[in-house]
């Protein structure tokens, strides 16, 4: 997600990070990683409790799918973010990444009883912009997770079986899933930014990633 504000940290020019944004990236990161372990875990048909969550934290499952969860849908969010930090930038913004620690804890509290939930923060930034370019820095987030769920699919598609082919299903259907979510125009989603600008523009990146994230979930779904 970003967000437009008055003023906003960090400096202009280049892409940089301040020490600051990078402790909320990283924490964000591994948050979201947890969450959607866990959440695979609650979904899995195991009838997991409390309790037997907490038996199986350490066990190689749940290594593997913590592994999984942070190549995939914590490498997405992270690109999502710097997509909207980059372009925000390239229009002249000044641009920082500010985690959510609410939100946080609402994703692992959502985990737990098998909703999956992600906003983890937002990309501010502030200074002169047209509603297009809103628009532009709104999107970027959302189609970089459409191309990361097409550079993850030949993986699903051409590695049998193992770790690596487990990570391409997954690859494909979360990142494939955060767009399609992104993009609901509601509240501080992107998809609002994007209709605030033009009907036929939101229409086409919504249907895009919406239909995107549909015929992820039915035809390659979770691997688990």
């Amino acid at each position: 997600m970003s967000r437009s504000t008055r003023t906003a940290p960090g400096g202009g020019g280049g892409v940089s990070f301040s020490a600051r944004e990078t402790r909320d990236l990283v924490i964000a990161w591994l948050a979201l990683g947890v969450a959607f372990t866990l959440f695979l875990l609650v979904t899995s048909g195991r009838g997991l409790g409390p309790a037997g969550l907490v038996s199986l934290l350490g066990t190689g499952l749940f290594v593997e799918l913590l592994a999984l969860s942070l190549l995939t849908a914590g490498v997405g969010f992270l690109l999502h973010e710097l997509a909207h930090k980059v372009v925000a930038i390239r229009f002249g913004q000044v641009a920082e990444f500010r985690a959510d620690y609410t939100m946080l804890g609402l994703a692992l509290a959502a985990a737990l009883v098998g909703f999956l939930f992600a906003a983890p923060g937002a990309v501010y930034h502030s200074g002169r912009i047209t509603p297009r370019e809103s628009a532009g820095i709104a999107v970027a987030g959302p189609l970089t997770n459409v191309v990361l769920a097409a550079l993850f699919l030949p993986v699903f598609l051409l590695v049998d079986g193992g770790f690596l082919a487990r990570a391409g299903q997954l690859g494909v259907t979360l990142n494939a899933v955060l767009a399609g979510f992104n993009m609901i125009p509601f509240g501080p989603l992107d998809g609002r930014k994007v209709l605030r600008w033009s009907k036929v523009g939101f229409a086409a990146s919504f249907l895009l990633c919406a239909g995107v994230a549909v015929a992820s979930v039915l035809y390659v779904g979770f691997p688990i």
